[in-house]
């Protein structure tokens, strides 16, 4: 049974806060997201359960919030969760091959998680920087200007940060 710890308690209070008295149902989004952060990035049945009852609403108001923003996920994903921008300019300036390079990489196909849990792979649309094309959002954090090669590097950074190695810088010529 999911329920936030001690932390994440303070941290809903502290959202509830922001609201008008009888407006805290309007806490729905921040709140979620609080909760898939403290479980594990994503958001199971028990979960949305819990929301909803902390807001006093129908499970089912609070479930069709989740499954309607893309920022929420329903099922399990990786670790780290590689958002490929998919739109026109960073498809013009090489985001096939920087997904293509993903998929090499891992062993997956977008749309999937690795077998170990460390990777999920999808194709979203505009990330908001489309003057650094291409680029991809890895759980919070933005890539730009990416290549295949800077690609592959921070995919063999990320995999070196999950097995608890450090991982090998290259030396500058």
């Amino acid at each position: 049974m999911f329920s936030f710890n001690k932390e994440n308690i303070k941290k809903a209070k502290e959202i509830l806060a922001k609201y008008p008295d009888g407006r805290q149902k309007s806490a729905v989004l921040p709140l979620l997201d609080l909760t898939q952060r403290q479980n594990g990035g994503w958001l199971s049945v028990e979960a949305i359960e819990y929301v909803a009852d902390y807001i006093a609403e129908p499970y089912m108001r609070v479930y069709e919030v989740a499954s309607f923003y893309s920022m929420f996920y329903l099922k399990p994903i990786g670790k780290y969760h590689i958002q490929v921008c998919g739109t026109t300019p960073c498809w013009l300036k090489g985001a096939e091959d920087i997904l293509q390079t993903c998929e090499k990489r891992i062993g997956i196909k977008c749309g999937n998680t690795s077998a170990d849990g460390r990777f999920t792979i999808s194709e979203v649309e505009c990330l908001g920087a489309c003057v650094n094309a291409p680029l991809v959002q890895i759980n919070d954090d933005y890539y730009e200007d990416l290549t295949p090669d800077k690609m592959s590097d921070i995919i063999d950074k990320l995999s070196a940060r999950q097995n608890g190695q450090k991982s090998k810088k290259k030396k500058k010529k």
